[in-house]
Parts: C-alpha cells; sequence; structure tokens
C-alpha cells in the first residue's frame, strides 16, 4: 500500500526495492561505472585480489557493546578535485561525533572506476591496505568472493538497537537485495545510498517540437515518435551509451529481459527480448536520433544548448544541470516500456576490510555513512546517490532545487532490478560494454552480437 505525503512529496511503499551505485561526476555514469570491468581484469589477472583475501583478520572478535572508539582510521574513496572539499566538510562531521578517531581519507581524484581501484591495487601489493573502501554493486561480490571484506553480521548483532532507526528508515527489501552481494551467506555491506535510471528531459524543447510531455505510463513506440519529431541534423532526440547499467540495462529491462538469470549463473542474452533490445538501441543510432557511442560527446552541455532533448540517468545528473543553470527547464520521468516498467538498481556501501587493524573505527564509519546527518549534508552539498533514508528522501534538503519529477528516482525502487554483479561481474560488463559499441555502431547484427556475448559470458562464468 502506498502513501502520499502532502505537497510534491515522495510516496513510500512498504515493499519497496532499495539499491545504488556510487558517486561520480562530470563525465556521467558510464565512465564511473566501466572502471569496474577494466580494474578487476587488473586486480584479478594480478593476482593482488587473491593475495589480500589470503591476509588473516585483525581480531576474530568483536569489542563490547559501548566500547571507546579511538586510533587511526584510513580510507580509499572515489572523489575527483572539486569533490573533495564536499567530502572534506562531511569527514569533519565524522570526526565531531568520534574526536579520538585519526582518520585519513584518501581521496583517487579520477572519474572511472578503474583508476580508483587501480589505485587500490597497487596500495594493496606495497602492503597498504585500507580500514575502508567505498565499493559500489558492481564490485561487491568481486570483493566479497575474494575474501577482502569483513562479515558485519556480528557488529549488525551487537548494535542491533542502534541499527533499528536504519532499518525503519529504509525500504523494507534492503536485506534481500545486499543478500546478493554476497557470495556465501554472510553480510558484508551496508548501503548509504542507491540510484535507478530514468529519463531527464528539456522540456522547452519538446514544447518547440509541438509534442507532449511523457508520463510514466509512455511506451517504446512513444518514445520513438517524440525522439524522432525533435530529431534533426546536429540536433539528437536522445542519447544511447554503450553502458552496461547507463546505456543496455534500462531496454533490455522494460522489455522484460535481463543478460543473466535470477541467480546470476546463466547467460540470457540470447532470449528474443534482449535482442529485441539491442535492435531498438540500434535502430536510434541508425536512424540519427542517437549520437554515435563513443568519442567526447557531452550530454549535459548539448542539452543546456537545446541539441540534446533526452537522456538517461539517476541522480547524478543533478550536479551538472544545477551548475549549467538549467533546473527549471528540465523534467524527470520513469524510462519508457515495451513489456514492463524496468530500470537498474545499484547501492553504495563501506565495507570494512578484512585486513583492517581497527575494524572498530571502520564499522563507526560505515554506520555513520548510513545516518540522517550524513546523507542530509551529501544532498545539501551535491550528492550524486538518492539517500536510502525515507526521511531525508522526503525532505527540502534532498528536493529543493531540483527538476519535477525527482521523486521518479524513488518510485523506480518499485518496479527496479537489483543490476546482475556477479562474482565476475568485471569481466562480463567489459564483454557488455565492447559488444554493445559493436552493436550500436552496426559493425555487427544484434543477433550475432549477442551471440558472441553469449558466449564470454558463459565463459566467464
Amino acid at each position: 500500500m502506498i502513501s502520499y505525503f502532502k505537497g510534491d512529496r515522495i510516496p513510500m511503499d512498504s515493499n519497496d526495492i532499495f539499491s545504488y551505485v556510487g558517486q561520480e561526476h562530470r563525465l556521467g555514469r558510464r565512465d564511473f561505472l566501466k572502471g569496474a570491468g577494466y580494474t578487476g581484469l587488473a586486480l584479478a589477472g594480478s593476482g593482488l585480489l587473491a593475495a589480500c583475501g589470503n591476509q588473516s583478520s585483525a581480531s576474530n572478535q568483536i569489542a563490547p557493546k559501548g566500547s571507546k572508539i579511538s586510533g587511526s582510521l584510513t580510507l580509499a574513496y572515489l572523489g575527483t578535485a572539486d569533490q573533495q572539499v564536499v567530502w572534506k566538510k562531511l569527514f569533519a562531521l565524522f570526526q565531531q561525533k568520534y574526536p579520538d578517531v585519526q582518520l585519513t581519507a584518501q581521496a583517487n581524484a579520477s572519474n572511472n572506476w578503474a583508476v580508483y581501484f587501480n589505485a587500490i591495487s597497487t596500495q594493496i601489493a606495497g602492503g597498504k591496505v585500507p580500514d575502508v573502501v567505498q565499493v559500489a554493486t558492481e564490485g561487491q561480490r568481486l570483493f566479497a568472493s575474494r575474501g577482502l571484506v569483513e562479515p558485519i553480521d556480528a557488529y549488525l548483532e551487537r548494535d542491533k538497537d542502534e541499527m533499528a532507526s536504519y532499518y525503519a528508515d529504509t525500504p523494507s527489501n534492503l536485506l534481500q537485495l545486499v543478500a546478493h552481494s554476497s557470495p556465501d551467506g554472510k553480510t558484508y555491506y551496508l548501503p548509504d545510498v542507491y540510484n535507478p535510471m530514468c529519463i531527464w528531459y528539456n522540456v522547452d524543447m519538446f514544447h518547440q517540437a509541438g509534442v507532449h510531455e511523457p508520463d510514466d505510463t509512455w511506451t517504446w513506440d512513444d518514445f520513438l515518435a517524440i525522439a524522432k519529431k525533435i530529431a534533426k541534423p546536429g540536433v539528437y532526440g536522445f542519447r544511447a551509451e554503450a553502458a552496461y547499467f547507463t546505456g543496455i540495462m534500462p531496454w533490455v529491462l522494460s522489455n522484460g529481459g535481463n543478460v543473466l538469470n535470477s541467480d546470476w549463473t546463466k547467460s540470457t542474452v540470447t532470449d528474443p527480448a534482449v535482442v529485441e533490445a539491442f535492435s531498438f538501441m540500434r535502430s536510434l543510432v541508425a536512424q540519427g536520433i542517437s549520437p554515435a557511442p563513443g568519442g567526447t560527446f557531452d550530454a549535459f552541455g548539448a542539452m543546456a544548448q537545446g541539441k540534446l532533448a533526452m537522456f538517461g540517468g539517476g541522480c547524478w545528473p543533478i550536479i551538472n544541470i544545477r551548475e549549467l543553470g538549467i533546473v527549471n527547464k528540465v523534467k524527470i520521468v520513469a524510462w519508457p516500456r515495451k513489456a514492463k516498467q524496468g530500470s537498474p538498481l545499484g547501492f553504495n556501501a563501506y565495507p570494512i576490510m578484512k585486513a583492517s587493524q581497527n575494524k572498530e573505527a571502520a564499522w563507526a564509519f560505515a554506520k555513520f555513512m548510513t545516518s540522517q546527518e550524513a546523507n542530509t549534508y551529501l544532498v545539501q552539498s551535491g550528492g550524486t546517490g538518492v539517500p536510502l533514508s525515507r526521511t531525508v528522501v522526503n525532505s527540502n534538503a534532498f528536493l529543493d532545487n531540483t527538476p519535477q519529477g525527482m521523486d521518479k528516482l524513488y518510485t523506480a525502487l518499485q518496479y527496479g532490478t537489483l543490476l546482475p554483479a556477479p562474482n565476475k561481474e568485471n569481466v562480463i560488463e567489459l564483454a557488455i560494454d565492447n559488444v554493445s559499441a559493436q552493436v550500436l555502431t552496426g559493425n555487427v547484427s544484434p543477433a550475432q552480437g549477442m551471440s558472441q556475448l553469449d558466449q564470454q559470458i558463459t565463459a566467464a562464468l
């Protein structure tokens, strides 16, 4: 049962689905996520993950409830140069709460996961393992299956009274989704924010083309008719991406397909629904509705200039939309459907590294990142993920200075699907991105591409 709050607020559903995919910025989420594939290959190939995973835990016992939290704590996170000012203020809030903890936060000033994780792998190879590492859905099974991260079940049990407010303020299906990130039934991740996929569109371009603005019931046919009417030389109706989360999965899921079966053990990319989704994406490029994948196309700048009517995104475009001063010219709507409503979902977490020498402080940081205080600060400062807290996501802190339809990012949890991310997601994502680029540019047919991709995914699994 959905209850609606007064005013322009977000509907809350007791059976909401919850998840995330992390912090990303200027170049968009495609570059941010794509790196997970490259890095997983680098880590697995070098043996660094296995080497770190073999390190024994600093202690098999957790401290009694109420023990003093102190000592040094190291954190590795993804933060570009312009994001680090925001992060440092957030860390200051943590230090105020835990004044006896000396936090050293190492930012990787990159705009993709590849450079970030490669930097961590180099650090691990040198014997310097952070106490806490920021990890998104794409890398969670990879990290847990290599024995890199510490189970947190004992911490959750010890602090269950404290954690009661966390679970009361989050969607009820949270644990079911988090369970997918575990290869062995143990709990490794405490999510703080999530992202789905919706359509962001330029209202002025719709009006100028004489097309009606869509609602959440629109279809692929509706989308195509609108995009065709808007597109002309130098102006695109939509940007199709050869990217797993942002470009491929929304179309596949909204056609009733998926790239893996429900338990992530078998490829399903040759299913007709998947082939049809790729055929539709290819048609957008072939008809000039979308630019070809690759290159340096700036979707945000193009939309601000009236040269791009629609692109896909979660919460992260808000930073660029605000910077460009077009918040009032943009709206957000659910992804168009063919067989069903669909969106990939993913979440962010800060797991405790198994080799950490200060797990209590690491656990304190993981809890802090899920707090309403941290969530509120991040959304007010330009956070790029949707807060897990119902209280925060329904507040002015989240909804102010945002496009109409920002609430659609929350309602997507009611129909979204967790992004398939098995132990070897790194290899699979890279294969999907590469084959998708070949299909969208017309180098191979959708059927041929899916046949090739099926072989690659099957080999990886």
